[in-house]
């Protein structure tokens, strides 16, 4: 019976400055999903390598990556390492197949989100708070939630589809962009550079 892997029997701990510092590197993710705690309202870096990923936001105070797709089986040599504290955290998964393999992780419903990666699919949803994503290809799909809660947004690809129904934006072409600002207490910004991005 598969038993989540629980970092804390594997993690290096260090107080820092009165803050707890963890540092974690963990493989084989299909058999020993990888749990950490993480705060609500913390701030997340999100590296990743290219592929499909899916960002989730839930009720629990930790952050839960698990795989899954035809090529799961495959994956005992992709690999997540996180590094931070339980506010603010760099999470990297990198190695394993490209190819029919989903990636999600689960984090707080409330987080404030930095991600990076080059190429595939990725898709944010029921995530409250700043969020700055950038992939140079592919497809980038973020639910917004109510777009009042934004302070400032901007959106842009240099080639492809750029939508935005709740701020009312639909573009395509080249070079698509708009920028907004509002009364919110959040900011979103959101860059592809060849493909689709999708506000919704």
């Amino acid at each position: 019976m598969r038993a989540p892997f629980l970092l804390a029997g594997v993690v290096a701990l260090a107080a820092i400055s009165g803050v707890a510092q963890t540092k974690l590197d963990v493989k084989d993710i299909e058999n020993h999903p990888f749990t950490a705690d993480f705060s609500s309202g913390g701030k997340l870096r999100l590296n990743l390598r290219s592929g499909g990923f899916h960002i989730v936001g839930t009720q629990d105070n930790k952050i839960t990556v698990r795989v899954s797709g035809r090529n799961a089986y495959r994956a005992s040599d992709m690999r997540v390492q996180l590094e931070g504290s339980a506010n603010s955290a760099d999470l990297t998964v990198s190695g394993g197949p490209k190819d029919e393999l989903e990636v999600t992780i689960e984090i707080p419903k409330k987080t404030a989100l930095f991600i990076r990666m080059p190429a595939g699919s990725l898709e944010v949803r029921h995530v409250i708070g700043d969020k700055d994503a950038e992939m140079h290809a592919g497809e980038m799909n973020i639910d917004v939630g109510d777009p009042s809660d934004y302070s400032r947004v901007d959106a842009s690809v240099y080639s492809g589809d750029l939508e935005a129904a709740p701020f009312g934006e639909s573009h395509g072409g080249l070079f698509r962009s708009f920028h907004k600002e509002g009364n919110g207490l959040y900011h979103l910004h959101a860059h592809v550079g060849a493909g689709e991005l999708s506000l919704h």
